[in-house]
């Protein structure tokens, strides 16, 4: 079974996604998303059908703590996130972990 990307955050973020033909996501509005961030990570965590869950970086700040720690320890789905101070390094680890192998790995 494949499984799908979900993209959570403002409008301005998951617009691209959904151009690009992601399917599913959950918007929150800047101003409600010390409110709505949790319930909308938490639907998104629970469908069987998301694989990968995207996020920009500063939303995590945005998160209760139980629900960043279930973002972060989440094999399946796993959680990328875009923006931030991440660099190269973060998202090649995040990229390990969604798919299980080191794309970057160079032959020795």
């Amino acid at each position: 079974m494949s499984q799908e990307i979900a993209v959570v955050g403002s409008s301005d973020f998951t617009t691209g996604f959904r151009l690009a033909g992601v399917r599913k996501f959950e918007t929150v509005a800047d101003e409600q998303k010390d409110e709505q961030l949790d319930e909308a990570v938490t639907e998104v965590l629970e469908d069987e059908d998301v694989g990968i869950v995207v996020m920009h970086d500063d939303d995590l700040d945005h998160l209760s703590r139980s629900v960043r720690e279930a973002v972060e320890t989440s094999i399946e789905p796993t959680l990328v996130t875009l923006g931030g101070g991440a660099g190269a390094g973060g998202l090649r680890d995040q990229i390990k972990r969604a798919i299980g192998i080191d794309l970057m790995e160079e032959d020795n």
